[in-house]
Protein backbone atom coordinates (compact mmCIF):
# COMPACT_ATOMS: atom_id res chain seq x y z
CA UNK A 1 0.00 0.00 0.00
CA UNK A 2 1.18 3.52 -0.75
CA UNK A 3 1.71 6.04 2.02
CA UNK A 4 0.15 9.46 1.64
CA UNK A 5 0.03 12.56 3.76
CA UNK A 6 -3.62 12.98 4.82
CA UNK A 7 -3.77 16.50 3.34
CA UNK A 8 -2.29 15.35 0.03
CA UNK A 9 -4.68 12.39 -0.09
CA UNK A 10 -7.64 14.67 0.70
CA UNK A 11 -6.72 16.95 -2.20
CA UNK A 12 -6.18 14.01 -4.55
CA UNK A 13 -9.58 12.52 -3.69
CA UNK A 14 -11.24 15.92 -4.17
CA UNK A 15 -9.55 16.32 -7.54
CA UNK A 16 -10.68 12.91 -8.78
CA UNK A 17 -14.22 13.52 -7.53
CA UNK A 18 -14.37 16.85 -9.39
CA UNK A 19 -13.12 15.12 -12.56
CA UNK A 20 -15.66 12.31 -11.97
CA UNK A 21 -12.78 9.90 -12.56
CA UNK A 22 -14.31 7.05 -10.57
CA UNK A 23 -12.00 4.40 -12.02
CA UNK A 24 -8.84 6.26 -10.94
CA UNK A 25 -10.35 7.02 -7.52
CA UNK A 26 -11.22 3.36 -6.95
CA UNK A 27 -7.66 2.36 -7.91
CA UNK A 28 -6.23 4.98 -5.56
CA UNK A 29 -8.37 3.84 -2.63
CA UNK A 30 -7.28 0.23 -3.17
CA UNK A 31 -3.66 1.29 -2.59
CA UNK A 32 -4.22 3.31 0.60
CA UNK A 33 -4.71 2.12 4.16
CA UNK A 34 -8.37 2.55 5.23
CA UNK A 35 -7.31 4.49 8.34
CA UNK A 36 -5.59 7.08 6.13
CA UNK A 37 -8.67 7.25 3.91
CA UNK A 38 -10.85 7.95 6.97
CA UNK A 39 -8.65 10.94 7.86
CA UNK A 40 -8.56 12.20 4.28
CA UNK A 41 -12.35 12.12 3.85
CA UNK A 42 -12.95 14.59 6.69
CA UNK A 43 -14.19 17.89 5.36
CA UNK A 44 -15.77 16.46 2.19
CA UNK A 45 -19.47 16.83 1.41
CA UNK A 46 -21.66 14.01 2.71
CA UNK A 47 -22.49 12.81 -0.80
CA UNK A 48 -18.78 12.65 -1.69
CA UNK A 49 -18.00 10.79 1.53
CA UNK A 50 -20.67 8.18 0.77
CA UNK A 51 -19.58 7.85 -2.86
CA UNK A 52 -15.93 7.34 -1.86
CA UNK A 53 -16.90 4.87 0.86
CA UNK A 54 -18.89 2.77 -1.63
CA UNK A 55 -15.83 2.47 -3.88
CA UNK A 56 -13.84 0.70 -1.17
CA UNK A 57 -13.49 -3.08 -1.04
CA UNK A 58 -15.81 -4.70 1.52
CA UNK A 59 -13.15 -5.40 4.19
CA UNK A 60 -11.46 -2.02 3.73
CA UNK A 61 -14.83 -0.29 4.08
CA UNK A 62 -15.41 -1.97 7.44
CA UNK A 63 -11.91 -0.99 8.63
CA UNK A 64 -12.52 2.60 7.58
CA UNK A 65 -15.85 2.66 9.40
CA UNK A 66 -14.24 1.48 12.66
CA UNK A 67 -11.33 3.95 12.33
CA UNK A 68 -13.63 6.95 11.75
CA UNK A 69 -14.68 9.25 14.57
CA UNK A 70 -18.32 9.21 15.84
CA UNK A 71 -19.44 12.24 13.79
CA UNK A 72 -18.07 10.65 10.61
CA UNK A 73 -19.73 7.32 11.47
CA UNK A 74 -23.05 9.06 12.01
CA UNK A 75 -22.83 10.63 8.54
CA UNK A 76 -22.18 7.21 7.03
CA UNK A 77 -24.93 5.43 8.95
CA UNK A 78 -27.51 8.05 7.98
CA UNK A 79 -26.52 7.74 4.34
CA UNK A 80 -26.46 3.93 4.24
CA UNK A 81 -29.25 1.84 2.87
CA UNK A 82 -30.42 -0.98 5.15
CA UNK A 83 -28.47 -3.46 3.04
CA UNK A 84 -25.25 -1.44 3.38
CA UNK A 85 -25.74 -0.97 7.11
CA UNK A 86 -26.36 -4.68 7.59
CA UNK A 87 -23.18 -5.46 5.62
CA UNK A 88 -21.12 -3.14 7.83
CA UNK A 89 -22.53 -4.57 11.04
CA UNK A 90 -21.74 -8.06 9.80
CA UNK A 91 -18.11 -7.10 9.16
CA UNK A 92 -17.17 -5.16 12.32
CA UNK A 93 -16.34 -6.81 15.62
CA UNK A 94 -18.79 -6.81 18.51
CA UNK A 95 -16.73 -4.53 20.78
CA UNK A 96 -16.52 -1.95 17.97
CA UNK A 97 -20.28 -2.30 17.42
CA UNK A 98 -20.91 -1.67 21.13
CA UNK A 99 -18.65 1.42 21.04
CA UNK A 100 -20.55 2.68 18.00
CA UNK A 101 -23.92 2.33 19.72
CA UNK A 102 -22.67 4.16 22.82
CA UNK A 103 -21.72 7.17 20.69
CA UNK A 104 -24.75 7.40 18.38
CA UNK A 105 -28.03 9.30 18.91
CA UNK A 106 -31.07 7.20 19.86
CA UNK A 107 -32.67 7.28 16.39
CA UNK A 108 -29.43 6.08 14.78
CA UNK A 109 -29.01 3.34 17.43
CA UNK A 110 -32.53 2.08 16.71
CA UNK A 111 -31.72 1.76 13.02
CA UNK A 112 -28.39 -0.01 13.72
CA UNK A 113 -30.02 -2.55 16.03
CA UNK A 114 -32.80 -3.09 13.53
CA UNK A 115 -30.20 -4.21 10.99
CA UNK A 116 -28.38 -6.70 13.22
CA UNK A 117 -29.39 -10.28 13.90
CA UNK A 118 -30.79 -11.38 17.27
CA UNK A 119 -27.59 -13.05 18.44
CA UNK A 120 -25.49 -9.96 17.66
CA UNK A 121 -27.98 -7.70 19.45
CA UNK A 122 -27.82 -9.96 22.50
CA UNK A 123 -24.00 -9.83 22.56
CA UNK A 124 -23.95 -6.04 22.10
CA UNK A 125 -26.48 -5.51 24.89
CA UNK A 126 -24.41 -7.74 27.19
CA UNK A 127 -21.34 -5.57 26.55
CA UNK A 128 -23.31 -2.38 27.15
CA UNK A 129 -24.40 -3.58 30.59
CA UNK A 130 -20.83 -3.37 31.94
CA UNK A 131 -19.65 -0.10 33.55
CA UNK A 132 -18.12 2.27 31.01
CA UNK A 133 -14.63 2.18 32.53
CA UNK A 134 -14.49 -1.58 33.12
CA UNK A 135 -12.73 -4.42 31.35
CA UNK A 136 -16.18 -5.80 30.50
CA UNK A 137 -17.02 -2.77 28.36
CA UNK A 138 -13.65 -3.01 26.63
CA UNK A 139 -13.64 -6.71 25.78
CA UNK A 140 -14.88 -8.61 22.77
CA UNK A 141 -16.55 -12.04 23.01
CA UNK A 142 -15.02 -12.98 19.64
CA UNK A 143 -12.15 -15.30 20.52
CA UNK A 144 -11.10 -18.86 19.69
CA UNK A 145 -11.81 -21.35 22.47
CA UNK A 146 -10.20 -24.81 22.56
CA UNK A 147 -10.46 -27.80 24.91
CA UNK A 148 -7.56 -29.52 26.73
CA UNK A 149 -8.49 -32.89 25.22
CA UNK A 150 -8.22 -31.63 21.63
CA UNK A 151 -5.29 -32.60 19.43
CA UNK A 152 -3.36 -29.95 17.51
CA UNK A 153 -4.97 -31.19 14.29
CA UNK A 154 -8.45 -30.81 15.79
CA UNK A 155 -7.55 -27.37 17.12
CA UNK A 156 -6.48 -26.15 13.67
CA UNK A 157 -9.68 -27.52 12.18
CA UNK A 158 -11.65 -25.45 14.69
CA UNK A 159 -9.57 -22.35 14.01
CA UNK A 160 -10.17 -22.70 10.26
CA UNK A 161 -13.90 -23.10 10.87
CA UNK A 162 -14.45 -20.36 13.48
CA UNK A 163 -11.43 -18.08 13.16
CA UNK A 164 -12.72 -16.04 10.24
CA UNK A 165 -15.15 -14.18 12.49
CA UNK A 166 -12.81 -13.83 15.48
CA UNK A 167 -10.84 -10.71 16.33
CA UNK A 168 -7.61 -12.67 16.80
CA UNK A 169 -6.48 -16.25 16.23
CA UNK A 170 -2.82 -15.84 17.20
CA UNK A 171 -3.62 -16.72 20.80
CA UNK A 172 -6.26 -19.32 21.66
CA UNK A 173 -7.85 -19.88 25.06
CA UNK A 174 -8.32 -23.30 26.60
CA UNK A 175 -11.51 -23.80 28.60
CA UNK A 176 -13.06 -26.64 30.54
CA UNK A 177 -16.70 -26.29 31.59
CA UNK A 178 -16.39 -22.65 30.41
CA UNK A 179 -13.60 -22.01 32.97
CA UNK A 180 -10.30 -20.68 31.69
CA UNK A 181 -7.60 -23.29 32.31
CA UNK A 182 -4.85 -22.31 29.90
CA UNK A 183 -3.66 -20.41 26.86
CA UNK A 184 -1.88 -21.65 23.74
CA UNK A 185 -0.37 -19.77 20.81
CA UNK A 186 -0.69 -20.76 17.18
CA UNK A 187 3.10 -20.77 17.07
CA UNK A 188 3.23 -23.48 19.75
CA UNK A 189 0.73 -25.57 17.81
CA UNK A 190 2.56 -25.14 14.51
CA UNK A 191 5.79 -26.60 15.90
CA UNK A 192 4.02 -29.44 17.73
CA UNK A 193 3.08 -32.80 16.22
CA UNK A 194 -0.47 -32.99 14.87
CA UNK A 195 -1.46 -35.63 17.44
CA UNK A 196 -0.22 -33.62 20.45
CA UNK A 197 -2.89 -32.81 23.02
CA UNK A 198 -3.55 -29.14 23.71
CA UNK A 199 -3.20 -29.87 27.44
CA UNK A 200 0.46 -30.81 26.81
CA UNK A 201 1.47 -27.52 25.18
CA UNK A 202 -0.85 -24.98 26.82
CA UNK A 203 0.42 -22.51 29.44
CA UNK A 204 -1.47 -22.68 32.71
CA UNK A 205 0.40 -19.82 34.37
CA UNK A 206 -1.52 -17.07 32.61
CA UNK A 207 -2.55 -13.49 33.24
CA UNK A 208 -6.26 -12.65 33.17
CA UNK A 209 -8.40 -9.71 34.28
CA UNK A 210 -11.93 -9.65 35.65
CA UNK A 211 -14.89 -7.95 34.01
CA UNK A 212 -15.07 -5.40 36.84
CA UNK A 213 -11.39 -4.37 36.65
CA UNK A 214 -10.75 -0.77 35.64
CA UNK A 215 -9.77 -0.43 31.99
CA UNK A 216 -6.71 1.63 32.93
CA UNK A 217 -5.51 -1.35 34.98
CA UNK A 218 -6.15 -3.61 31.99
CA UNK A 219 -4.05 -1.35 29.76
CA UNK A 220 -1.23 -1.43 32.33
CA UNK A 221 -1.17 -5.23 32.07
CA UNK A 222 -0.42 -4.96 28.35
CA UNK A 223 2.47 -2.62 29.14
CA UNK A 224 3.77 -4.92 31.84
CA UNK A 225 3.56 -8.26 30.03
CA UNK A 226 3.68 -7.27 26.36
CA UNK A 227 0.67 -9.35 25.35
CA UNK A 228 -1.39 -8.93 22.17
CA UNK A 229 -4.57 -9.99 23.99
CA UNK A 230 -5.61 -10.62 27.59
CA UNK A 231 -8.50 -12.90 28.63
CA UNK A 232 -11.38 -11.50 30.69
CA UNK A 233 -13.07 -13.75 33.25
CA UNK A 234 -16.01 -13.39 35.61
CA UNK A 235 -15.92 -14.02 39.35
CA UNK A 236 -16.20 -17.78 38.79
CA UNK A 237 -13.17 -17.66 36.47
CA UNK A 238 -15.32 -18.38 33.43
CA UNK A 239 -13.96 -16.92 30.21
CA UNK A 240 -16.32 -14.25 28.87
CA UNK A 241 -14.13 -12.32 26.44
CA UNK A 242 -10.72 -10.90 25.56
CA UNK A 243 -9.23 -7.43 25.36
CA UNK A 244 -6.96 -6.85 22.36
CA UNK A 245 -3.93 -4.58 22.10
CA UNK A 246 -5.66 -2.05 19.79
CA UNK A 247 -8.28 -1.32 22.45
CA UNK A 248 -5.59 -1.13 25.16
CA UNK A 249 -3.62 1.41 23.12
CA UNK A 250 -6.74 3.55 22.74
CA UNK A 251 -7.24 3.48 26.52
CA UNK A 252 -3.61 4.49 27.09
CA UNK A 253 -3.98 7.41 24.69
CA UNK A 254 -7.25 8.57 26.29
CA UNK A 255 -5.83 8.33 29.82
CA UNK A 256 -2.64 10.19 28.86
CA UNK A 257 -4.70 12.95 27.21
CA UNK A 258 -6.96 13.19 30.26
CA UNK A 259 -3.99 13.46 32.62
CA UNK A 260 -2.37 16.17 30.49
CA UNK A 261 -5.61 18.17 30.44
CA UNK A 262 -6.03 17.87 34.19
CA UNK A 263 -2.41 18.88 34.78
CA UNK A 264 -3.05 21.97 32.67
CA UNK A 265 -6.19 22.80 34.73
CA UNK A 266 -8.63 21.88 31.97
CA UNK A 267 -11.74 19.78 32.46
CA UNK A 268 -11.15 16.68 30.26
CA UNK A 269 -13.05 16.37 26.99
CA UNK A 270 -13.53 13.38 24.69
CA UNK A 271 -13.66 15.40 21.46
CA UNK A 272 -10.53 16.35 19.45
CA UNK A 273 -9.47 20.01 19.77
CA UNK A 274 -10.44 20.99 16.21
CA UNK A 275 -13.92 19.49 16.65
CA UNK A 276 -14.64 21.19 19.95
CA UNK A 277 -16.56 24.45 19.64
CA UNK A 278 -15.50 27.77 21.17
CA UNK A 279 -18.10 27.69 23.94
CA UNK A 280 -17.43 24.02 24.69
CA UNK A 281 -13.72 24.81 25.05
CA UNK A 282 -14.58 27.83 27.20
CA UNK A 283 -16.76 25.68 29.47
CA UNK A 284 -13.91 23.21 30.00
CA UNK A 285 -11.38 25.90 30.93
CA UNK A 286 -13.28 28.56 32.85
CA UNK A 287 -14.02 26.60 36.07
CA UNK A 288 -10.34 26.12 36.86
CA UNK A 289 -9.47 29.67 35.82
CA UNK A 290 -12.07 31.03 38.24
CA UNK A 291 -10.99 28.70 41.03
CA UNK A 292 -7.30 29.53 40.63
CA UNK A 293 -8.06 33.25 40.40
CA UNK A 294 -10.07 33.15 43.63
CA UNK A 295 -7.41 31.05 45.35
CA UNK A 296 -4.85 33.73 44.44
CA UNK A 297 -6.67 35.93 46.99
CA UNK A 298 -4.45 34.38 49.66
CA UNK A 299 -1.37 35.60 47.80
CA UNK A 300 -2.78 39.12 47.59
CA UNK A 301 -3.62 39.14 51.30
CA UNK A 302 -0.08 38.09 52.21
CA UNK A 303 1.42 40.89 50.11
CA UNK A 304 -1.04 43.41 51.62
CA UNK A 305 -0.17 42.31 55.15
CA UNK A 306 3.50 43.10 54.48
CA UNK A 307 2.76 46.38 52.74
CA UNK A 308 4.62 48.46 55.31
CA UNK A 309 7.70 46.23 55.04
CA UNK A 310 7.69 46.58 51.27
CA UNK A 311 7.31 50.33 51.57
CA UNK A 312 10.46 50.56 53.70
CA UNK A 313 12.40 48.36 51.25
CA UNK A 314 10.68 48.77 47.92
CA UNK A 315 13.43 46.87 46.08
CA UNK A 316 12.12 43.60 47.51
CA UNK A 317 9.03 43.90 45.34
CA UNK A 318 11.03 43.31 42.17
CA UNK A 319 12.08 39.81 43.24
CA UNK A 320 8.60 38.49 44.11
CA UNK A 321 7.87 37.15 40.58
CA UNK A 322 11.24 35.33 40.42
CA UNK A 323 10.72 33.65 43.79
CA UNK A 324 7.12 32.66 43.06
CA UNK A 325 7.97 31.35 39.57
CA UNK A 326 10.92 29.33 40.84
CA UNK A 327 8.79 27.79 43.58
CA UNK A 328 5.99 26.95 41.13
CA UNK A 329 8.43 25.40 38.67
CA UNK A 330 10.12 23.32 41.38
CA UNK A 331 6.79 22.06 42.69
CA UNK A 332 5.56 21.36 39.17
CA UNK A 333 8.64 19.27 38.38
CA UNK A 334 8.07 17.06 41.42
CA UNK A 335 4.30 16.75 40.96
CA UNK A 336 4.43 15.82 37.27
CA UNK A 337 7.11 13.22 37.97
CA UNK A 338 5.07 11.61 40.76
CA UNK A 339 1.77 11.80 38.83
CA UNK A 340 3.34 10.07 35.84
CA UNK A 341 4.97 7.51 38.14
CA UNK A 342 1.59 6.73 39.74
CA UNK A 343 -0.01 6.43 36.30
CA UNK A 344 2.64 3.97 35.08
CA UNK A 345 2.80 2.07 38.35
CA UNK A 346 6.45 3.05 38.94
CA UNK A 347 5.60 4.51 42.35
CA UNK A 348 2.97 3.49 44.88
CA UNK A 349 1.52 4.91 48.09
CA UNK A 350 3.71 2.68 50.22
CA UNK A 351 6.76 4.43 48.73
CA UNK A 352 5.79 7.79 50.29
CA UNK A 353 8.71 8.06 52.72
CA UNK A 354 11.25 7.00 50.13
CA UNK A 355 9.80 9.58 47.73
CA UNK A 356 9.93 12.35 50.32
CA UNK A 357 13.50 11.49 51.30
CA UNK A 358 14.59 11.47 47.66
CA UNK A 359 12.85 14.77 46.84
CA UNK A 360 14.35 16.44 49.92
CA UNK A 361 17.84 15.51 48.76
CA UNK A 362 17.09 16.60 45.19
CA UNK A 363 15.64 19.88 46.49
CA UNK A 364 18.69 20.61 48.66
CA UNK A 365 21.07 20.04 45.75
CA UNK A 366 18.88 22.19 43.45
CA UNK A 367 18.64 24.88 46.11
CA UNK A 368 22.40 24.90 46.68
CA UNK A 369 22.84 25.40 42.93
CA UNK A 370 20.20 28.08 42.45
CA UNK A 371 20.92 30.11 45.61
CA UNK A 372 24.51 31.21 44.80
CA UNK A 373 23.55 31.94 41.19
CA UNK A 374 20.67 34.10 42.43
CA UNK A 375 22.99 35.81 44.94
CA UNK A 376 25.43 36.82 42.18
CA UNK A 377 22.59 37.83 39.85
CA UNK A 378 21.02 40.11 42.45
CA UNK A 379 24.37 41.57 43.50
CA UNK A 380 25.92 42.26 40.11
CA UNK A 381 23.08 42.46 37.61
CA UNK A 382 19.91 43.63 39.37
CA UNK A 383 21.72 46.08 41.67
CA UNK A 384 22.66 48.25 38.70
CA UNK A 385 18.96 48.99 38.24
CA UNK A 386 18.30 50.01 41.82
CA UNK A 387 17.62 53.60 42.75
CA UNK A 388 18.33 53.04 46.45
CA UNK A 389 21.19 52.93 48.93
CA UNK A 390 20.06 49.68 50.54
CA UNK A 391 22.85 47.19 51.20
CA UNK A 392 22.96 44.99 48.08
CA UNK A 393 24.65 42.09 49.84
CA UNK A 394 21.84 41.79 52.39
CA UNK A 395 19.15 41.90 49.70
CA UNK A 396 21.00 39.28 47.66
CA UNK A 397 21.27 37.15 50.79
CA UNK A 398 17.52 37.44 51.46
CA UNK A 399 16.65 36.40 47.90
CA UNK A 400 19.10 33.48 47.76
CA UNK A 401 18.11 32.06 51.17
CA UNK A 402 14.42 32.40 50.30
CA UNK A 403 14.95 30.57 47.01
CA UNK A 404 16.78 27.78 48.84
CA UNK A 405 13.92 27.19 51.28
CA UNK A 406 11.25 27.75 48.64
CA UNK A 407 12.66 25.01 46.41
CA UNK A 408 12.77 22.53 49.30
CA UNK A 409 9.20 23.33 50.42
CA UNK A 410 7.88 23.35 46.83
CA UNK A 411 9.30 19.95 45.98
CA UNK A 412 7.93 18.48 49.21
CA UNK A 413 4.46 19.81 48.39
CA UNK A 414 4.78 18.76 44.76
CA UNK A 415 5.57 15.15 45.63
CA UNK A 416 3.16 14.70 48.55
CA UNK A 417 -0.05 16.28 47.22
CA UNK A 418 -0.50 13.78 44.33
CA UNK A 419 0.10 10.92 46.78
CA UNK A 420 -2.45 12.42 49.18
CA UNK A 421 -4.97 12.77 46.34
CA UNK A 422 -4.45 9.12 45.42
CA UNK A 423 -4.88 8.09 49.06
CA UNK A 424 -8.26 9.79 49.43
CA UNK A 425 -9.51 8.57 46.03
CA UNK A 426 -8.99 11.68 43.87
CA UNK A 427 -7.20 11.72 40.53
CA UNK A 428 -3.56 12.73 41.26
CA UNK A 429 -3.47 14.72 37.99
CA UNK A 430 -5.64 17.47 39.52
CA UNK A 431 -2.76 18.20 41.91
CA UNK A 432 -0.46 19.22 39.08
CA UNK A 433 1.23 22.50 38.33
CA UNK A 434 -1.62 25.10 38.48
CA UNK A 435 -3.01 23.87 41.80
CA UNK A 436 0.40 23.37 43.40
CA UNK A 437 1.65 26.72 42.10
CA UNK A 438 -1.14 28.52 43.95
CA UNK A 439 -0.17 26.88 47.25
CA UNK A 440 3.55 27.35 46.66
CA UNK A 441 3.11 31.04 45.80
CA UNK A 442 1.55 31.74 49.18
CA UNK A 443 4.20 29.78 51.09
CA UNK A 444 7.02 31.36 49.08
CA UNK A 445 5.81 34.85 50.01
CA UNK A 446 5.60 33.94 53.69
CA UNK A 447 9.15 32.60 53.55
CA UNK A 448 10.34 35.66 51.64
CA UNK A 449 8.94 38.20 54.05
CA UNK A 450 9.98 36.08 57.02
CA UNK A 451 13.61 35.94 55.85
CA UNK A 452 13.58 39.64 54.89
CA UNK A 453 12.25 40.64 58.32
CA UNK A 454 14.98 38.62 60.07
CA UNK A 455 17.90 39.90 57.96
CA UNK A 456 16.85 43.44 57.02
CA UNK A 457 14.88 44.16 60.25
CA UNK A 458 11.96 45.68 58.37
Amino acid sequence: MNEFDSHELHEKIEELLEQKNIKALKALLAEVNPVDVAEALEGLDEKDILLTYRLLPKESAADLFVAADPEFQEVLVKGFSDVELRAVMDEIYLDDAADLIEEMPANVVARILKNTDAETRKSINALLLYPEDSAGSLMTPEYVSLYPSMTVEEAFARIRRDGVDKETVYTCYVTENRKLVGVVSVRSMLVAASGTKISEIMHQNLIAVETTDDKEFVASQFQKYGYLAIPVVDREQRLVGIVTIDDALEVMEDEATEDIEKMAAIVPTEKPYMKTGVFATYAKRIPWLLLLMISATFTSQIINSFESALASCIVLTGFIPMIMDTGGNAGGQASVTIIRGLSLGDVELRDVWRIIWKEVRVAIVCGLTVAPVAFLKVLFIDRMLWATDINGILVALVVSITLMFTIVVSKLIGCTLPLLAKKIGFDPAVMASPFITTIVDALALLLYFGVASSILHI
